[in-house]
């Protein structure tokens, strides 16, 4: 057999990189930094724009990296007090509905991912419809207003108690689960809730993380409820103050701060909106490394069944 012959018949000669090959991972590798630089400009120029001097921004002298250094915009930010009741509204809104998202997730997932559930299929039609048709805004406006939520921060929790996909996810991790230890704890006398509770959620963790995550993120950037259901300036979200801040080009901010002259305000304007920015990015920067190791993990194993 010759040598050519040989090679042709080896299994390590597939692994072996050609010249296409090689094109193809610069191809690769190029354009991923480039959908790293597209992705992380846009931060590292809000950044620079909110620690830059105000006379270089005036003059958009800030393209990459800050030009001089200036915590002006942030002191008058800081001061201003009503972004500390907006960040505590949205502190409360956000922990305290993502744990009731993901309590009532889990109820309603557990009971899906029973097969001896009679109910089952019915229920989980009724789950799936909802993500592709829903009431509309008026009928929900008028159920939220009709039970008495206006003005309450409740109104900005219960009608968004429960996700349709994320209980979808958190179904197919629980079903996941070997059912010899859900037949092993029902002969010891256990009953669903403690199986749900013991032996459900603490093996469907890395799922549960993803999910706190979707929750917590679409917790805080909520602002559209806001503006429907809360008319009360002392209960609204981070999200509407930063809006507000954004439209109305920081004049609430410059007046309390006491910034007179044409040049200081515009200066200060742009470099407050910036600024407003990074604060309200600054818990989820914080948060997120913590169950970024989760992310890949949690989403396949929720997506193994469908």
């Amino acid at each position: 057999m010759s040598v050519k012959a040989i090679k042709r018949r080896d299994p390590d000669s597939f692994l072996s990189e050609g010249p296409s090959d090689k094109l193809l991972d610069i191809v690769i590798t190029l354009l991923v930094l480039l959908a790293v630089v597209v992705t992380a400009y846009p931060f590292l120029y809000v950044i620079s724009v909110a620690f830059s001097d105000g006379g270089a921004v005036s003059r958009g002298e800030v393209v990459l990296l800050p030009k001089g250094f200036s915590l002006d915009a942030f002191k008058m930010v800081m001061n201003y007090n009503q972004l500390w009741t907006a960040y505590g509204n949205t502190a409360f809104y956000t922990v305290v509905g993502t744990v009731c998202n993901v309590i009532f997730t889990c109820l309603a997932a557990y009971p899906l991912s029973k097969k001896e559930f009679s109910l089952r299929r019915k229920l989980n039609f009724f789950v799936v419809f909802t993500m592709y048709f829903s009431g509309g805004l008026i009928p929900t406006y008028m159920v939220v207003t009709g039970l008495g939520l206006y003005n309450s921060r409740w109104a900005m929790i219960l009608p968004v108690l429960i996700s349709a996909y994320n209980v979808m996810i958190c179904r197919s991790a629980m079903e996941a689960v070997p059912n010899d230890l859900y037949e092993n704890a029902s002969l010891e006398g256990a009953n669903d809730f403690y199986m749900l509770t013991h032996i459900a959620v603490p093996l469907i963790k890395p799922t549960l993380a993803v999910l706190t995550l979707y929750y917590a993120v679409a917790r805080y950037n909520d602002f559209f409820n806001g503006m429907l259901y809360l008319g009360d300036s002392s209960l609204q979200t981070l999200q509407m103050f930063l809006r507000r801040v954004l439209i109305l080009s920081s004049t609430e901010i410059l007046q309390q701060a006491g910034t007179s002259g044409v040049a200081a305000a515009a200066q200060n304007t742009l470099k407050i909106r910036y600024v407003c920015i990074v604060l309200a990015a600054v818990p989820i920067f914080l948060v997120t490394p913590f169950v970024q190791k989760y992310l890949v993990s949690g989403t396949m194993l929720g997506a193994v069944k469908g």
